[in-house]
């Protein structure tokens, strides 16, 4: 096909979404600027839904202001265990997060001023989320490039964090990113090794024309 890659870079970048995995064990050695540069410019060059660019990163580099990140991860921690009933012992043997370990940590958050923004989000507002998934799904398979690895938290009050980073009325923090070097990644997803769930297949997932009409054309 004209416009594919070569099959090198094809190969390249299934690999990059097959292995990517959200990590939670990191070593402390330092990631370099340069390679950081990198990372971030992949999520800025994310798609956004109207070209909107929702995403706002906080790079985290006072270790007071890590330390209370970990606080309200910890909190939100044992709120998620409280509300899980039975699974609760279950999930407090989990290793949630890495901010100990890992070389980095960003905030990626919501912009303020959204409303602004109608293109695309008149009936799906929430499109200003998705196009931040898509760009720290940019970050991760970059990361994955890179060798290294990235862990996405999602366990703390967003109106505590908002806060905590002084962010102005309206934006929201998403994801708490923890980044660095690892000594190996998880030959799966580390929910799925350790029995939390399964990856579903693609008779689950994926339907014709209707739902939950298989889709059957893929299969020949």
């Amino acid at each position: 096909m004209e416009h594919a890659f070569s099959e090198p870079d094809r190969e390249a970048v299934y690999r990059a979404i097959h292995e990517r995995r959200d990590m939670r064990h990191f070593l402390s050695d330092p990631v370099a600027p340069q390679v950081m540069q990198r990372l971030i410019d992949a999520a800025l060059h994310a798609p956004s839904v109207g070209f909107m660019q929702p995403w706002r990163i906080v790079r985290i580099t006072c270790a007071d202001i890590r330390a209370r990140l970990r606080d309200a991860v910890e909190r939100e921690r044992m709120l998620t265990a409280d509300a899980l009933g039975e699974r609760r012992d279950s999930f407090m043997r989990l290793k949630v997060e890495g901010l100990r370990e890992c070389a980095e940590v960003l905030v990626m958050a919501l912009m303020d001023g959204r409303e602004r923004y109608v293109f695309g989000r008149r009936t799906l507002p929430e499109m200003d989320l998705a196009s931040v998934a898509c760009a720290i799904q940019n970050m991760w398979l970059a990361a994955r490039a890179e060798g290294l690895g990235m862990g996405w938290v999602s366990l703390f009050d967003p109106a505590e964090i908002a806060a905590l980073l002084r962010m102005p009325a309206g934006a929201r923090p998403v994801a708490i990113l923890c980044i660095g070097h690892v000594q190996r990644y998880y030959d799966a997803p580390m929910l799925e090794t350790e029995g939390w769930e399964k990856r579903r297949s693609g008779d689950e997932c994926v339907f014709e024309n209707a739902w939950p009409q298989p889709m059957s054309e893929l299969k020949k």
